[in-house]
């Protein structure tokens, strides 16, 4: 099955995409192209997958990951470090030619960066917490310290779960709201009266916030389109066994 790749018209020229469940080796629950092992996935599958999808951006092209633990640090690396070794953050950046970004969503937003004329990219796993916390905010901050500029940096949204599909609680909408009362722009009513958060949008409004003229969103709900990605909430209001995860990857051709 050929691989489902999304591209960005804001990152027209450089490698990166974000990978859909289409394509890959794993089977049962996770089956397609599951490019995490926290799944509980056969690592073999999983290394498989992942080395599918890099060579479809980078042929041969090392892949550097971290372990993504929903807070709002990057690092910046200039190689790609042993699996069991990754450090612990949220984004990465580099200015290193040939070599590949990447992080997994099961629902977050992953965001993909570029400086094309600094030759510096990003990438960013934005959960709710993470882009709150501002993890897109601390992988520009990054950039910059490489040699970008904000007027330049390009950001895409990729796919993530949809506002229709995210039900929240009260509480959760208070966190935000307390954070900046103009962050209601980012709810509305779902069926039942309960709010449902907008997280492209909000991703995409932090980018903005930060700087950032040039900003896609590729509007497409990991919940809802079953076929074409993995989805956390979808998995757990299911009580399924373990969910999928996605792969987004960027890098600077060599």
């Amino acid at each position: 099955m050929t691989l489902d790749i999304v591209r960005a018209a804001a990152l027209d020229g450089i490698p990166h995409g974000f990978f859909g469940r289409s394509g890959g080796i794993s089977t049962g629950a996770v089956a397609g192209l599951n490019c995490g092992l926290g799944s509980g996935d056969d690592p073999k599958a999983v290394e498989t997958n992942r080395r599918m999808a890099a060579d479809a951006i980078l042929r041969s092209a090392p892949l550097a990951s971290v372990y993504q633990i929903h807070s709002p640090t990057a690092v910046i690396v200039t190689a790609a470090a042993p699996y069991s070794e990754r450090p612990q953050a949220d984004a990465l950046v580099t200015d290193q030619p040939g070599l590949l970004l990447g992080i997994v969503t099961a629902d977050c937003a992953p965001v993909l960066l570029v400086d094309a004329e600094a030759g510096v990219v990003g990438a960013a796993h934005a959960g709710w917490r993470g882009a709150l916390a501002g993890v897109t905010d601390q992988a520009i901050a990054a950039m910059i310290s490489l040699g970008a500029k904000i007027d330049r940096i390009a950001a895409a949204v990729g796919p993530c779960i949809a506002r229709a599909s995210y039900e929240v609680d009260d509480s959760f909408a208070e966190r935000l709201l307390v954070d900046d009362p103009g962050n209601d722009r980012f709810f509305a009513e779902g069926k039942g009266g309960k709010p449902h958060f907008d997280l492209e949008a909000y991703v995409a409004a932090r980018l903005a916030a930060a700087g950032i003229g040039r900003i896609e969103t590729v509007g497409l709900d990991t919940y809802a389109l079953e076929d074409r990605f993995y989805s956390y909430r979808r998995s757990t209001h299911r009580i399924e066994p373990t969910y999928g995860r996605q792969l987004s990857l960027i890098g600077l051709a060599s």
